[in-house]
């Protein structure tokens, strides 16, 4: 019974398959291992990181709770590419909250929100600089958007930037008055979820 168990775990994801991690975004299931821990046995998939060299094991069993997910299909591409053509949406909060939300959204593993934090923290030529830290989670959600979209589309990397920065060039105009109009839609936004809502 144990035994059929396992191979049913297993099926859902195979050796040689790209996948998404969370934390790590796209990386390929290398193998899996049999390893003993504190007397139990546990198999193991072994997943590369061919970018960062580094490889990570994930027990079989915890797969699925830890977040690990096929990759995304054309549609959630699409749709990706879709969000970050919009009008980037910038709460008038404090920038380590803001910062702190950006990041939980990096990590979810969740092609959409990474591609919202894309969306809001891009700066065209005609903007200001960047901070150090804004500049480091663009650069972030950018690699992780990147590579998924390299993976589905079977691209390279460059050409999957190359893709969401054409994306970017047909958003909404940003710096000056728009800016400011879409910061004062951000918070007339709630007002309209409650109208329509009645």
């Amino acid at each position: 019974m144990a035994t059929l168990k396992k191979t049913t775990l297993r099926s859902d994801f195979k050796t040689g398959e790209q996948i998404v991690y969370p934390a790590h975004g796209v990386g390929s299931i290398v193998g899996v291992e049999e390893q003993e821990v504190a007397g139990i046995k546990l198999e193991l998939f072994v997943i590369s990181f061919e970018k960062d060299k580094m490889k990570l094991r994930v027990p079989v069993a915890k797969a699925a709770t830890v977040g690990m997910r096929k990759l995304s299909d054309a549609t959630t591409v699409k749709k990706a590419l879709e969000t970050i053509r919009g009008r980037a949406r910038v709460k008038r909060t404090m920038w380590s909250r803001r910062a702190q939300e950006y990041e939980a959204k990096i990590n979810s593993g969740d092609l959409i929100q990474i591609s919202e934090v894309v969306r809001d923290l891009f700066r065209s030529d005609t903007q200001p600089e960047q901070s150090y830290s804004e500049r480091q989670l663009y650069e972030a959600a950018l690699d992780r958007m990147s590579r998924e979209i390299a993976a589905v589309s079977e691209i390279s990397e460059t050409e999957a930037v190359r893709q969401i920065e054409q994306n970017l060039a047909k958003s909404p105009k940003r710096g000056g008055k728009a800016d400011e109009e879409a910061a004062v839609a951000e918070v007339d936004t709630d007002d309209e979820k409650h109208d329509e809502a009645a």
